[in-house]
């Protein structure tokens, strides 16, 4: 008689190890810029009952580029941006002022004027943005 040795593997399960400490969970993130501004040109758009075609083609904005903007996957251009607020019938400062309060209200933070450095008790409540 012949030994014959076995061609199935030998499984050896190993020792369990320490349990890991798990990491808390991160802070919600706020959301970006362009996630919040595509937010707004698509609701008003649907509000207008509006195809994705008809703004494009009335901002001169290619199909895919506008679509992409409205779902935060391209930081659009302020030129951008204006094309496709006007052709929704929004001035650019609509727009803006528009996606501040998404993100105030995403944020969950009530809107306070803030103090404008080096006019003492003056406050300014506006919308300023720097590229």
């Amino acid at each position: 008689m012949t030994d014959q040795v076995s061609d199935e593997a030998q499984v050896i399960p190993l020792r369990p190890g320490p349990a890991r400490p798990q990491a808390p969970d991160p802070a919600p993130r706020e959301p970006l810029w362009r996630d919040l501004v595509g937010e707004v040109l698509r609701r008003e758009r649907l509000e207008q009952e509006r195809t994705l075609r008809d703004v494009a083609e009335e901002a001169r904005i290619s199909l895919p580029y506008l679509s992409e903007i409205e779902r935060g996957r391209k930081e659009a251009s302020s030129e951008v941006l204006a094309a496709a607020a006007h052709a929704l019938g929004l001035g650019l400062g609509d727009l803006l002022s528009r996606t501040h309060g998404e993100l105030a209200r995403h944020a969950g933070v009530r809107r306070r004027p803030a103090r404008v450095p080096g006019h003492q008790g003056r406050r300014y409540d506006g919308l300023c943005l720097a590229a």
